[in-house]
């Protein structure tokens, strides 16, 4: 029930106070419309200056068309559409096909790069590779992975691709002139096995002539995504970075295959600082990879080296002290939270297995296990609920 509306105020404006009572006691701290909401709470604690955090834009700026321009095409367009009979009739009929195509490169040029950061943002992959700086992917990169002749797994925006789906090199293309050169790096932020902020380079390729991958420097070759157990999703990123010059990496290149994790310890933001002058972040693609049974083996045979498995480390629950009347509580439940786990679980062992015959099936379990009569009057209510519970089936009975 609601109390008295008490009018209160707070220097030079008046406020309404519903005083909330229920069952007796007082609603606890400032009533409603005098405390802080949810929403002012957080941004309080979650508050940042300006002035010292703030984010960088270092990709290239946005292309600026003539307006003029862009007007003449899309009344040429609009007219086109409009003088063409065959289009209204089929579009009147719900008949009028729409090429994908044609729609991804307009999207492409327009939404596209903003939508692909947004993304991005969204899954913290500006955070965890370049800290407080970000880019717009103007270049859009194609990759895929290819199963067979057939199929092929394409890499989106954090779509899923299991380990043994990306054990190849992957086919990566992208629009460029022929005399620019780039720099192409997959990297995963979260699969690092012993420092806390470093990365693992999966593929880095540098000083590629225009669009031809094949005829760049491979620094380290590239090596298939290897989430441990236990870790859940993991990001691989493809970066590529348009080049004003020509790169020396003779200091990060490693030869042959490199299948010592320990040795493609990388770190984005490190390598883009020291070349922040000469390289620009342009393209952006990435995918998610967790766990499968092929990381076993490459593991065991690849890597030469024991597979890591993750588990969660649980607390202890909080049992509190003893009391002389615990009230309220079920007497056997009460008792069993101060008892040796070790000895419970023989007793609810022993008493499943009282039931069981070794050459024999045992009995169907009736349609209504409740409905035969107990002598209520003699046992206490927490036996009576046990034999319910044993019964229906329910508890811990089923752990054994």
């Amino acid at each position: 029930m609601a109390g008295p509306l008490l009018k209160l105020l707070v220097g030079d404006v008046s406020v309404l106070q519903i005083a909330l009572v229920r069952y007796g006691h007082h609603i606890r701290g400032k009533p409603p419309g005098v405390a802080r909401t949810l929403k002012q709470r957080l941004e309080e604690i979650n508050y940042k200056d300006p002035s010292l955090n703030f984010k960088v834009d270092i990709g290239f700026p946005k292309p600026k068309p003539s307006r003029s321009k862009e007007l003449k095409e899309r009344i040429a367009i609009i007219k086109a559409v409009r003088s063409n009979p065959e289009i209204e009739r089929l579009s009147r009929k719900k008949q009028l096909q729409v090429s994908l195509k044609e729609v991804k490169e307009e999207w492409l040029k327009t939404g596209g790069p903003f939508h692909i950061r947004r993304v991005a943002r969204h899954y913290g992959v500006y955070d965890d590779l370049f800290g407080d700086a970000y880019f717009t992917p103007r270049v859009m990169l194609d990759v895929h992975y290819e199963l067979n002749d057939e199929s092929c797994f394409p890499v989106h925006r954090g779509n899923v691709i299991k380990p043994s789906e990306a054990a190849t090199v992957p086919q990566v293309t992208y629009v460029s002139e022929p005399n620019s050169l780039w720099t192409l790096v997959l990297t995963n932020p979260d699969g690092h096995l012993t420092k806390q902020d470093a990365e693992y380079v999966h593929w880095f390729v540098g000083n590629i002539p225009g669009n031809d991958i094949s005829q760049g420097e491979v620094v380290w070759n590239y090596l298939q995504p290897l989430p441990p157990r236990g870790t859940g999703f993991h990001r691989f990123v493809f970066i590529l970075y348009k080049q004003e010059k020509r790169m020396d990496y003779t200091r990060l290149k490693e030869e042959g295959p490199c299948l010592q994790l320990e040795k493609r310890t990388f770190q984005t933001l490190e390598f883009y600082r020291e070349r922040q002058d000469d390289i620009t972040p342009a393209g952006l693609a990435f995918f998610q990879s967790d766990w499968d049974i092929s990381i076993t083996d490459f593991f065991h045979n690849t890597l030469n080296m024991e597979e890591p498995v993750f588990e969660y480390d649980f607390p202890e629950p909080y049992i509190r002290p003893q009391k002389w009347f615990p009230l309220r509580q079920p007497f056997n439940l009460y008792m069993d939270k101060h008892r040796d786990p070790k000895q419970v679980a023989k007793e609810y062992l022993m008493k499943k297995l009282k039931n069981v015959h070794p050459f024999k099936k045992p009995d169907p379990r009736p349609m209504f296990p409740n409905a035969f009569a107990t002598d209520n009057k003699r046992l206490p209510s927490w036996l009576r609920v046990e034999m319910k519970k044993d019964r229906l089936g329910w508890g811990r009975i089923n752990d054994f």
